[in-house]
């Protein structure tokens, strides 16, 4: 895959003197990178107060503590690398809807600041004063970010260039196979490729090998508009997100555009999640009027993607017990690329023979 999972994956390994290859069935980074509204958060899907109840408080805060930590590594290899990819530290604010969420968003407030997360409560309030929206409570943390998904992507892959790796794309691969010294790979058009391993970074298309083993598939709708002439009244124009069924999140970018994104539902096909664009897209541009109402909303570019979600939210990575050779990195949930960051460690690690102690975390089998 070479999309931002396996890019990130790619350079971390030719950095650190491994060989390395990457394929890519289409053009590099049109498949979900190129879908991905890329609002970076520390936050997984799963609220803190609820994985500490699934995975333990330990395994709980770790996971959180290494999705806020991998935005700042992502900022620093950006920086170091010389990648224009537009990153930009943002602060984030999550909302409440309904009254009755206040009591577990103070738990989940409480518990953030207990681990040591900048973050703030805002009552009803504190809310109306920075927005022109009401809503009962948020949170509203400190560390978060956004980037431009497609251009990290290649700039990365030129990086790793430099540091030796090879990347082809418009190059599927046939078949996999696992052998006794490695692994030996056939590409569609017959070429042979053998590696002492392989790393899987394809996103949803995984399923393919893993069939129903890792996480269910959902549907995703995203719009981004014209340039505005100002954005006013949004709070430090921090990224947005809502709680609730259906989902929505939105965000603006450094040229003045807002993109809004949501909508999620249970993947059918790709005929059938394309269809619904243009509904959805009406959905969306009506639910950010309510938001807000004095900005002007001209769709430019409406869109739909498929991901992954994991029952505990976490990622997936590591070596599948049927694929002995082979690791995959499958940043399934909201938080798809801050969880590529943390599987281009663990798997840089591993190759290298490191123990990387947060590998168990995300571990197939938890």
């Amino acid at each position: 895959g070479g999309g931002i999972t396996g890019a990130l994956v790619a350079i971390h390994l030719a950095e650190a003197g491994v060989k390395t290859l990457v394929l890519d069935q289409r053009d590099i980074g049109t498949g979900s990178t190129s879908a991905s509204t890329a609002l970076l958060q520390y936050e997984i899907d799963v609220p803190l107060r609820e994985l500490i109840e699934k995975v333990g408080p330990a395994a709980a805060t770790r996971s959180y503590r290494l999705c806020r930590e991998a935005i700042g590594k992502l900022q620093r290899l950006a920086a170091r690398l010389k990648i224009d990819c537009g990153f930009e530290r943002k602060p984030s604010l999550f909302l409440a809807r309904h009254r009755r969420e206040i009591p577990e968003l103070r738990e989940e407030f409480r518990l953030r600041r207990k681990m040591g997360i900048d973050l703030e409560f805002y009552d009803a309030p504190a809310i109306q004063a920075r927005f022109p929206f009401s809503r009962p409570a948020a949170l509203f943390s400190k560390d978060g970010g956004q980037v431009d998904p497609h251009r990290l992507t290649h700039g990365l892959l030129a990086a790793g260039k430099r540091a030796g790796l090879e990347v082809y794309d418009r190059t599927k691969m046939a078949r996999l196979e696992q052998t006794r010294r490695g692994v030996r790979i056939t590409t569609q058009n017959g070429r042979l490729i053998t590696a002492r391993r392989s790393v899987i970074a394809a996103g949803f298309e995984s399923k393919a090998l893993l069939k129903s083993e890792a996480g269910t598939l959902k549907s995703t709708y995203a719009l981004i508009s014209e340039p505005l002439a100002k954005i006013s009244g949004w709070y430090q124009q921090c990224l947005i997100w809502e709680s609730g069924t259906p989902y929505l999140y939105l965000r603006t970018t450094p040229e003045g555009r807002v993109i809004v994104g949501g909508e999620d539902e249970n993947f059918v096909n790709a005929k059938r999640r394309d269809a619904l664009i243009s509904q959805k897209t009406r959905t969306l541009v009506k639910k950010f009027g309510r938001l807000f109402p004095d900005l002007p909303l001209e769709v430019a570019y409406a869109w739909a993607g498929t991901f992954g979600e994991t029952k505990d939210g976490l990622a997936y990575i590591g070596v599948h017990p049927r694929f002995p050779q082979t690791c995959f990195a499958l940043g399934y949930g909201g938080n798809g690329i801050t969880f590529s960051v943390i599987a281009a460690e663990i798997i840089r690690d591993s190759f290298l023979g490191r123990t990387n102690r947060d590998a168990h975390l995300f571990r197939f089998g938890r």
